[in-house]
């Protein structure tokens, strides 16, 4: 008898280890992802929005099948990472005001950090699928075709929320996995955290720089 309850408690033990290594795994490479990107569309700033270098670094991905490939990629690994995570998080109405509660009697600081990285997931998964297909079905990439969307319609709104969205989301994720997975200690928290949130700030920053390159000087 003591047998088969070691063996039933060890199998959701092992699985959920197994769980928690794909969510950390497809969490870095997303966070990974994400910065390269935004240095990458940041190139708009390099010639005063020219568009040369954006559009020669555009090129070479497309040329290289790296676009058509990897986006693809991309949001597959972004759709799996939600799975897996979701199984964490509180759909129902009740368990979603039982996590307020505790975050507001626990005061804790890491416990905030969760709600927002949550909260922030489903916004995540929402616009960022409208941004990849939008961008994937409209191959070539160039700087006036972006520069085109953001001047026209809605798009710079759905930036000016996507943007701090997904910058948040990683910023505390990337955080988050070095607390869990021990990366960062009790002796360093404070210090992490301090520069994880100035990181978050200065990629919000060059986000911004970027979408005002676009909306002004890139003509489309």
């Amino acid at each position: 008898m003591i047998a088969d309850e070691t063996i039933t408690r060890v199998g959701p033990v092992r699985s959920e280890a197994y769980l928690d290594l794909v969510q950390m795994l497809t969490g870095v490479g997303l966070v990974a992802f994400m910065w390269v990107h935004m240095i990458l569309v940041a190139s708009i700033n390099l010639d005063l929005g020219g568009g040369r270098v954006m559009n020669a670094i555009a090129h070479f991905f497309e040329a290289t099948y790296m676009a058509q490939i990897g986006g693809p990629m991309i949001a597959a690994t972004m759709l799996v990472h939600f799975v897996v995570a979701a199984r964490k998080l509180p759909f129902r109405l009740r368990e979603q005001k039982a996590i307020w509660n505790h975050s507001v009697s626990f005061h804790h600081q890491d416990t905030w950090l969760w709600v927002v990285q949550a909260s922030t997931a489903f916004i995540i998964l929402i616009m960022g699928s409208i941004h990849m297909w939008t961008v994937l079905t409209s191959l070539p990439i160039t700087a006036a075709k972006s520069a085109g969307r953001i001047q026209g319609g809605w798009w710079l709104a759905f930036y000016l929320v996507l943007l701090p969205m997904i910058e948040l989301h990683v910023g505390i994720g990337i955080y988050r996995i070095g607390v869990k997975w021990g990366f960062i200690k009790r002796a360093n928290r404070t210090a992490l955290h301090g520069f994880e949130n100035k990181l978050t700030l200065i990629m919000i920053g060059i986000g911004l720089v970027s979408l005002l390159t676009f909306l002004v000087l890139t003509k489309a």
